[in-house]
């Protein structure tokens, strides 16, 4: 399905429709350039779960767990991680099998090892600052 985000509030809103969707044990790869809005859209799928705490960029801390709503929601950022063995070393491969949600940005870095069905959203940015954000592998 594609999606065309014309503002913080569409992208957000995105977000919100996607956690309805969600059972628990999905891996998801948010794949976007550097401010593209991954992280607007990890605020809105956690409003949707209904997880109240802020939702921050995990670009320092690589994993960011929220909880408190309907279902855990695991935020990874491995853009400073080299690879795999970087990933394995930091312990982070339970969450590749989460009870509740695991976003993965920069997942690519670890495409080797992710389960065999995750779900994909794209998120592309036009000169315009539209966004055009493609959801693959998730029943909506």
């Amino acid at each position: 399905m594609v999606y065309v985000s014309t503002s913080v509030q569409d992208t957000l809103d995105l977000g919100m429709q996607i956690a309805k969707s969600l059972k628990g044990g999905e891996v998801i790869a948010l794949e976007a350039s550097l401010g593209a809005g991954k992280t607007v859209l990890a605020k809105g799928i956690a409003r949707g779960l209904g997880i109240e705490d802020e939702v921050i960029s995990p670009s320092f801390t690589l994993i960011q767990s929220y909880e408190g709503g309907r279902l855990v929601l695991n935020h990874l950022d491995l853009y400073r991680l080299e690879g795999i063995e970087e990933f394995e070393m930091i312990g982070a491969e339970e969450y590749l099998y989460p009870d509740g949600v695991t976003l993965i940005e920069w997942a690519d870095k670890i495409a080797e090892i992710l389960p065999p069905f995750i779900g994909r959203i794209t998120i592309t940015v036009a000169e315009n600052l539209e966004r055009t954000i493609t959801v693959e592998g998730l029943a909506l």
